[in-house]
């Protein structure tokens, strides 16, 4: 595939800089990083290898990529290799995707409260998933739930959202069972959405009390303890938006699934259309609208594009990507184990050792040549470029 015609990367190495500047006080040192990384990635400040092709005598220069989670360039290969070790976990069942979405006024404040909001998001939701499942009246079992963390909407509008990928059916409490789901049902939507909407709240509560909420601006009042109730209090009645979709095609279904979702970044280079005098043009897609086509484009300003990119950075060491009940990473080897022997299927293979995964990457030719195809090898490493920590010191300072 072709590099596209317009990258992020474009748009911060052209804006960037002055937007930088007049907006100093206002971005965190990891929007820093990963707006420095975006500009950097494939370009001869990380370095990179010259390459020649023994066939036609082409060379070609290969430069690094930043590897930074937040780059829409460095995802591919993160996802595959994640993917790949995902593989064996796959059960011969169906699987389900639910969604639990936090109603907007807690997006506004989750801006401000990153790690801990979305922390919260990922623990009521899973907690949600394994009460409702395990309870007699519903499925009656122990479960298994991956969630990943999406906190943008299709125009880059902080919208944070789990995605959920759950096995139809479970564990019995005994453990001597696989409980199956009904055939096209998982669990009640609106028993999840209730559950979901009083465990969130109450948690949210007791992180105010103990002062874990840090509130700015419109919402500096709600440090108090009364009007952060009373804040609170419409959020109690509202429908929070919680839905399960049909079961995938089977598990292949699954991991395309999850090759688009799990390493997505805020917005992708295919999505660009144009950088011009007008601004950032993208295509997006209206989920509201009832009439026509949804897929439509829109034109931000080069500095309301970049603000809404970065709102998107998570804070440094956050997994947006996590496994609870059987697939918990502590248990899951074993859980699963015990699954394929319930079902009475063969186990998945092992995954290669490490020793023998490095030798089988070496032994593959890692750049191919445009022109005729063959491999192409490397003949010079180029080392990275200086690294600038700190602004120039006056002249004649010491």
């Amino acid at each position: 595939m072709g590099r596209p015609a317009l990258e992020v990367a474009d748009i911060f190495r052209t804006h960037g800089p002055a937007w930088r500047q007049a907006q100093h006080a206002h971005l965190s040192l990891s929007q820093l990083k990963v707006m420095s990384a975006i500009e950097q990635c494939r370009t001869a400040a990380l370095g990179g290898h010259v390459l020649r092709c023994d066939a036609c005598d082409h060379l070609e220069i290969a430069y690094n990529s930043c590897r930074n989670r937040h780059c829409p360039k460095c995802q591919a290969r993160a996802a595959q290799r994640w993917l790949e070790a995902r593989q064996a976990d796959l059960l011969p069942v169906a699987y389900y995707h639910v969604v639990f979405t936090l109603p907007a006024p807690i997006s506004a404040i989750a801006y401000t409260n990153k790690a801990l909001i979305y922390r919260l998001l990922f623990e009521v939701a899973a907690e949600t998933l394994r009460t409702i499942a395990g309870d007699v009246r519903h499925l009656g079992a122990q479960i298994g739930v991956t969630l990943v963390l999406h906190t943008w909407g299709s125009a880059m509008t902080h919208h944070p959202h789990v995605h959920g990928i759950v096995p139809s059916g479970g564990l019995s409490a005994d453990g001597q069972h696989w409980v199956a789901c009904k055939p096209g049902f998982f669990l009640p939507v609106r028993v999840l959405s209730r559950l979901f909407r009083r465990r969130f709240l109450e948690e949210l509560t007791k992180a105010q009390g103990a002062g874990l909420l840090r509130f700015y601006g419109e919402f500096a009042g709600l440090a108090e303890a009364a009007a952060f109730a009373d804040w609170l209090a419409p959020l109690r009645q509202c429908e929070w938006v919680v839905y399960a979709k049909r079961p995938f095609a089977g598990p292949a279904a699954v991991l395309a699934y999850l090759s688009r979702y799990t390493h997505r970044v805020a917005i992708s280079n295919q999505r660009l259309v144009a950088m011009d005098e007008r601004g950032i043009t993208f295509r997006w897609k209206d989920y509201r609208s009832k009439e026509g086509a949804r897929l439509k484009t829109m034109t931000l300003s080069p500095a309301e594009f970049m603000r809404r990119f970065l709102l998107h950075v998570l804070p440094g060491g956050f997994h947006r990507i996590r496994h609870f009940g059987l697939l918990a990473n502590g248990g899951r080897r074993e859980n699963l184990a015990k699954v394929r022997e319930l079902l009475q299927v063969a186990p998945m293979p092992q995954p290669e050792t490490a020793d023998t995964s490095v030798s089988a990457t070496l032994a593959q030719p890692t750049f191919v040549c445009p022109g005729c195809g063959a491999a192409m090898v490397v003949i010079e490493t180029l080392g990275r470029g200086p690294l600038i920590r700190a602004p120039p010191l006056p002249e004649g300072a010491s």
